[in-house]
């Protein structure tokens, strides 16, 4: 059936597509929202802090 490095490759190959499959699986629920998340309350500050400078002048 299969040879012994055959066993191997196979067994690797299995490895890194559940690897990259988790891997995939964390960047959508956490690190993807996170810097979404982080981009607007940014921008959100800087609006504000450009209606307070504006009030000023």
């Amino acid at each position: 059936m299969f040879e012994f490095d055959q066993y191997l490759g196979f067994l690797a190959f299995l490895t890194i597509l559940t690897i990259g499959f988790w891997l995939m699986i964390f960047l959508l629920t956490f690190v993807i929202p996170y810097w979404i998340i982080g981009a607007n309350l940014e921008n959100f500050k800087m609006r504000r802090e450009a209606k307070r400078k504006a009030k000023q002048a």
